[in-house]
């Protein structure tokens, strides 16, 4: 059906909510029907440069404008409590709609990746009986979470055919399950810790990390005198240059918000960054100390119940990459597809999406990088575990930079006898809306259980394997991007 043909009654109504459903209060008659593909639309309107005020625009003068909400004016945790509370209160009622409308209930979240992992978040949080899958529409830098379930790295259009016909896509779409990944954060307390971002919180930490005072006496990492922070992630963490130039990027946003208004424009300012950064002459510009092996002990525990083991870690890796999604850096993927020898031989695995274990990759460079830009290129596959645990003690660098989903801060490291602490974890999952022949897959999916021998000639699993002149081209290098995603913070 083309986008012409949607444009009618019968199709839009498959979507549409009653307000009372949305309202308590609300005085709407009762619809007969229920709608096909009911769906709450959670809209970032500062994304995408004038595109999400855009989008929200015609979202509105196509659907009931109460299902609708733009995010810099109410929190999306506040619109579903009240929904489903509203929800509850009506089955209680006997009311025939809501039951069904429950169980059909969809979301559509438009924003940066940042702004679709809080709408994983919320949902996560809520605990729901029935918690409503997500769709995801790219208006971000980076756009990793859409690119990696088909819908795209490319803002969309905003015109009413455009909305149309990406409603149709939300209606056909399938359910995915994907992992959802714990970060726990311990360093001793102190009462400035990061270089400001504003507006984060005190500690200036990304949005999805929380600071908490109690945890169990049995908790082996309860230390008195520390600050502990906790949050999740659902695409990925990493640590070293690539979150330094996110985190100059993010810093000169703030300053300068006018000149970051599309697409285009913040990948070519990220460019500029990395170079300027060292990012492309790291031997040069980046001091040893700060490579990945000389600022922390990795540990991994590789299955649940297993035990912890170290995790080697080669000196020239100046930037890891703890990865749950196949998309990274506007939809490169890090870990590939291994070929038989290297599952074999390994014990690797393609990168399934809802197999509770999280792909962990290293680089070099950027020029390393590039790599990726090559046909079943990867990075440097260093493990998958279902835990990882980085312990930072003192050392010749007083700070390192670190990002989730999108997220940097700049993170203090001992300065004297202490440890500072983070350990990433299997949470549980959450449910996803998917175009059928997107990336990511499942390993309950059986198409997905059939793995093609791919040749990947081209391997990183070597130690300081140099790259020809061939992939020294600058120009190449502007695909190696790091994703821009919103600060979500300020909305909240």
């Amino acid at each position: 059906m083309t986008s012409g043909n949607l444009d009618t009654e019968e199709f839009i109504k498959k979507f549409c909510i009653p307000s009372y459903i949305l309202e308590p209060e609300s005085k709407d008659q009762f619809l007969p029907f229920t709608p096909e593909c009911p769906v709450l639309v959670f809209i970032n309107s500062k994304s995408g440069g004038q595109l999400g005020g855009e989008l929200l625009i015609t979202y509105r003068s196509i659907l009931n404008e109460k299902q609708v909400l733009d995010l810099g004016e109410e929190a999306p945790d506040q619109v579903l409590r009240r929904v489903f509370l509203n929800l509850q209160r009506l089955k209680n009622d006997g009311d025939e709609i809501a039951p069904e409308l429950e169980q059909k209930l969809k979301i559509i979240v438009a924003g940066g990746d940042g702004t679709a992992g809080w709408l994983l978040g919320v949902v996560s949080d809520l605990k729901l009986s029935q918690p409503p899958p997500i769709a995801t529409v790219p208006l971000g830098t980076g756009n990793n979470l859409p690119f990696a379930f088909g819908w795209g790295k490319k803002n969309p259009g905003t015109d009413r055919n455009s909305v149309l016909s990406f409603l149709n896509k939300v209606q056909n779409a399938k359910e995915m399950k994907i992992d959802s990944w714990h970060i726990l954060m311990r360093m001793r307390a102190k009462k400035e810790c990061c270089e400001p971002i504003p507006p984060l919180d005190p500690l200036d930490l990304p949005h999805s990390l929380h600071a908490f005072h109690h945890v169990s006496s049995t908790d082996d990492l309860n230390v008195e005198g520390c600050d502990t922070f906790r949050g999740g992630f659902w695409n990925y963490f990493s640590m070293g240059m690539d979150a330094q130039v996110s985190y100059a990027f993010h810093s000169e946003r703030k300053l300068h918000p006018e000149k970051f208004k599309n697409q285009l424009i913040n990948q070519s300012t990220y460019l500029k960054l990395g170079c300027s950064q060292g990012w492309f002459f790291s031997s040069l510009f980046h001091p040893t100390s700060r490579n990945i092996a000389q600022l922390c002990e990795v540990k991994i525990m590789k299955k649940r119940g297993d035990n912890w083991q170290n995790l080697d870690i080669p000196h020239s890796i100046r930037s890891i990459v703890c990865l749950n999604l196949p998309s990274f850096s506007g939809g490169l993927n890090p870990w590939g597809t291994p070929n038989i020898k290297k599952r074999r031989d390994r014990d690797l695995t393609p990168p399934f999406v809802d197999d509770g274990r999280i792909e962990i990759v290293g680089f070099r460079d950027a020029w390393h990088g590039l790599v990726l830009l090559a046909p079943n290129g990867h990075g440097r596959r260093l493990a998958q575990a279902h835990r990882i645990r980085f312990e930072f003690r003192k050392g010749a660098t007083d700070h390192t930079f670190m990002r989730i989903d999108g997220e940097p801060w700049k993170q203090p490291l001992p300065a004297d006898d202490e440890t500072v602490v983070v350990e990433i974890s299997h949470l549980g999952q959450v449910k996803m809306l998917a175009v059928h022949d997107c990336r990511s897959k499942s390993f309950l999916d059986p198409s997905s259980l059939t793995i093609p021998d791919i040749d990947d000639e081209r391997d990183s699993d070597v130690e300081d394997k140099p790259i020809g002149d061939e992939w020294r081209k600058f120009g190449a290098a502007d695909t190696f991007k790091i994703p821009d995603e919103v600060d979500i913070s300020q909305l909240s």
